[in-house]
């Protein structure tokens, strides 16, 4: 039973990590000191993306849910949780060229706004 609450737990996580790299950005409009902590995890996305690095969360999902005496997964967090249930697959590079659009944007109007209270 624990690592199944692990294993749902980390999926949580891991679900809150993916909505604070793609909305984080949004967060410094209100808490500047916010920038920092998004940026490394939109940098560690994108390594994740263009390198093709495995997260720690998966990992560890993948491991509670074995010890659990369920099937681990299969593909990545992504790939099983996303990708062909909240979007088709055929469209992960439209979503991928979104999410970058959304973070870019966020940080283009922090700066705006920054220079606006400074000016």
């Amino acid at each position: 039973m624990g690592y199944r609450i692990l294993a749902e737990v980390t999926m949580v996580v891991h679900f809150l990590f993916i909505a604070f790299v793609v909305f984080g950005g949004f967060l410094a409009w209100r808490w500047p000191k916010v920038v920092w902590l998004h940026l490394l995890a939109a940098l560690w996305g994108l390594c994740i993306v263009l390198f093709g690095l495995n997260c720690p969360l998966t990992y560890v999902e993948d491991r509670a849910r074995e010890r659990a005496g369920e099937a681990g997964l299969s593909r990545g967090f992504i790939d099983t949780y996303l990708t062909g249930v909240i979007y088709p697959e055929r469209y992960l590079d439209e979503v991928r060229l979104l999410i970058a659009a959304v973070v870019i944007f966020s940080y283009a109007v922090a700066v705006r706004r920054r220079r606006v209270r400074r000016g």
